[in-house]
């Protein structure tokens, strides 16, 4: 069952106050134009596999571009409000089975609503979904306690995690992240299968030559290795890509793994774009 508690709700007059400052969402992808040769280059996220009504979304991979790469991946973290009745994934678990739908979640993009109801599926409880147009509101009411789950990329949790405001519950991803190694993931916490990590990956337009795709990964991987970037990527909150995954191959194979395993559970609740 999937429960929405709108701002637009009057019945919850002291949240209604607060809907107009909810920022537009910002878009998912940024295209940078090499004006030597006229030929744009994508830089997409994960997005581009799971967000319903989005340009380039779809249940399929994107007939008009070639991969280049997979760039990254971005550890999506658990986060609370600090005076939650639950510091662990077992007893917030515990916490949701006993009072159902009273644990409040943001519900800000489409990864966070999925992960949402991936959460209720695997556990078999409910939550309630307050939407949000934004991480920024959102974050801002989790630090005030308005709301009590988010769901959002560690380069925009890490630092109030770290000053306290708010509390890691866990990390979305299938192991340890190396840039937030101190995190415990959602299988250690007792939900194997509670997975949603973001990711930036590199196409080139469909009907690129081979050799320029060759040598766009080559630059991505050589830039990649530089153990520089390597550590700014880090401070970010941000893992690079495995070797394997780096390439055309292995990103393509990446993101049908991605369509594959979130466009059932998006069509089968029902989740639109708004």
């Amino acid at each position: 069952m999937v429960k929405v508690l709108s701002f637009n709700d009057h019945s919850n007059s002291s949240r209604h106050t607060r809907s107009d400052r909810r920022s537009p969402r910002n878009p998912h992808s940024a295209a940078a134009c090499l004006s030597d040769s006229g030929v744009s280059f994508n830089s997409a996220t994960t997005a581009r596999s799971i967000s319903p009504g989005s340009p380039d979304a779809q249940d399929t991979l994107d007939p008009k571009s070639n991969p280049v790469g997979l760039i990254s991946n971005n550890p999506q973290l658990l986060v609370a409000k600090k005076n939650l009745a639950a510091n662990t994934l077992p007893e917030l678990v515990a916490l949701m089975k006993k009072e159902p739908g009273k644990v409040t979640f943001v519900n800000q993009n489409a990864a966070a609503q999925v992960s949402a109801i991936l959460l209720q599926q695997l556990t078999k409880t409910e939550v309630t979904f307050i939407p949000y147009r934004g991480a920024g509101p959102a974050m801002t009411d989790l630090i005030s306690g308005q709301v009590d789950l988010l769901v959002v990329q560690g380069a925009v949790s890490l630092p109030q995690v770290r000053a306290g405001t708010i509390k890691a519950i866990a990390n979305l991803s299938a192991q340890r992240s190396d840039s937030i190694p101190d995190i415990p993931t959602s299988a250690e916490g007792g939900v194997p299968g509670f997975l949603m990590s973001g990711w930036f990956g590199f196409w080139a337009p469909k009907g690129t030559p081979k050799e320029a795709i060759d040598k766009l990964n080559g630059a991505m991987r050589q830039v990649l290795a530089d153990p520089a970037v390597k550590a700014k990527l880090a401070e970010l909150g941000l893992d690079v890509a495995a070797p394997q995954q780096q390439t055309p191959e292995g990103l393509a194979a990446f993101q049908k793994a991605e369509i594959e395993k979130w466009w059932p559970i998006i069509k089968a609740a029902g989740v639109k774009a708004e």
